[in-house]
């Protein structure tokens, strides 16, 4: 990532659907390239919902953390540290986008193609559960912004107590965009066209 951020002729948007560990250890090693970085869009966060990482007492957690968070909350602390534009897609999101058997079957109609034929078996794997389109809604984004409405947020990210890994609303904490709609005509019929 060092390297090719240092040899971008022009800036690069990062599309990152994990913790942002490898972001934060690139700026640690150089912290240069945040120049070159002109927005992360990401799979990470809950802004105004419970986290996905269950309250216990086995975890020690309130139930407030997204999952991309509590893994390294100390690595997007350190990006939240930089002035580059941060894009979320938050749980707030992609818990309204859900993976449906209506989608699934979808898929299955479209089996004469190899990737709906893998994607619908693979869903159909997790419709029992509670399963959400977290990082296609995200990396959506990069082909389709018009799908999205942002919403502008001060945010901060709790890095230790039973609250460690969640994303915070903070008066005068750093400004974020969130994904706060997306148009979900237009982003099913655009997965289902993938």
């Amino acid at each position: 990532m060092v390297r090719v951020l240092r040899e971008a002729t022009e800036p690069v948007t990062l599309m990152v659907t994990d913790p942002l560990t490898t972001v934060a250890t690139a700026l640690d090693k150089a912290p240069e390239i945040s120049e070159k970085i002109q927005k992360i869009v990401w799979m990470g966060g809950a802004l105004n919902v419970g986290g996905n990482v269950e309250k216990s007492l086995e975890t020690g957690q309130d139930g407030s953390a997204e999952w991309n968070v509590y893994w390294d909350p100390i690595s997007a602390a350190r990006v939240w540290q930089t002035q580059i534009e941060i894009i979320m897609c938050p749980l707030d999101l992609t818990n309204n986008l859900p993976v449906t058997s209506d989608i699934v079957y979808k898929m299955g109609r479209q089996r004469h193609y190899p990737i709906s034929d893998l994607a619908g078996q693979c869903y159909a794997l997790v419709i029992p559960q509670d399963y959400y389109f977290w990082d296609v809604l995200a990396t959506a984004y990069l082909a389709h912004p018009e799908f999205y409405q942002l919403r502008e947020w001060e945010t901060q990210i709790i890095t230790n107590d039973l609250s460690s890994g969640r994303t915070k609303i903070v008066p005068g904490g750093r400004p974020i965009y969130a994904m706060d709609t997306v148009d979900k005509k237009r982003f099913y019929s655009y997965i289902l066209q993938q």
